[in-house]
């Protein structure tokens, strides 16, 4: 006789969710190309830590500035899995594939977010593209490493109007964001990592 009150046989599987648990702790040996501290690489899991914590302390100012609620575990949610597409280098069928093979409602909810975010179809996501977008400017500049190892579209070097035309269009969702960027900038540019303007 079936249980008909307990869990739906295919959420009954943790072998699959180890398997996924144990893919997601390699985003720990996956590097960034910006510093996590002076002497070495940021990996792809502290990013998406920062990113979490950085959304939630800043949640009641976009809340303030957006006159509206907006879901902050929506928003950790998408900070945490992200650049899970940065394992094995994952394309749209490798993430539909991987995530569809989770069990129960966990992989359905973890591709909608993925779109979600791609997309940047609601507040919610606009504003974590934002923060991803902040970080890895706030990290080049906390650990000293500027952006002399960058070049801009055209191969020239990144200066502070460079980075502006790369950071402005998506932090400017939230007038925090951008004054947070403007700061950092400013301050990259006072301590000679950042060209005020191209020779």
């Amino acid at each position: 006789m079936s249980d008909t009150n307990g869990p739906h046989p295919t959420e009954r599987d943790p072998r699959r969710l180890f398997d996924f648990i144990a893919l997601t702790a390699r985003l720990r040996d996956i590097e960034r190309p910006n510093n996590a501290t002076p002497v070495r690489k940021e990996s792809v899991a502290e990013h998406s830590w920062h990113l979490a914590l950085v959304s939630w302390i800043l949640h009641a100012e976009f809340e303030r500035e957006a006159g509206y609620r907006i879901d902050l575990t929506k928003m950790l949610k998408m900070c945490l899995m992200h650049d899970l597409v940065e394992i094995d280098a994952m394309d749209a069928t490798d993430v539909t594939a991987r995530f569809a093979s989770l069990p129960g409602a966990l992989g359905f909810e973890l591709l909608e977010l993925w779109h979600e975010y791609e997309e940047g179809s609601t507040p919610e996501a606009c504003l974590v593209r934002g923060v991803d977008r902040l970080n890895p400017a706030l990290m080049r500049y906390l650990t000293g490493q500027g952006w002399h190892d960058m070049a801009t579209d055209s191969h020239g070097p990144v200066d502070a109007e460079a980075l502006d035309r790369q950071q402005l269009p998506r932090v400017q969702v939230s007038g925090t964001l951008r004054a947070l960027y403007e700061e950092i900038r400013n301050a990259s540019v006072a301590s000679g990592l950042l060209p005020s303007h191209t020779p």
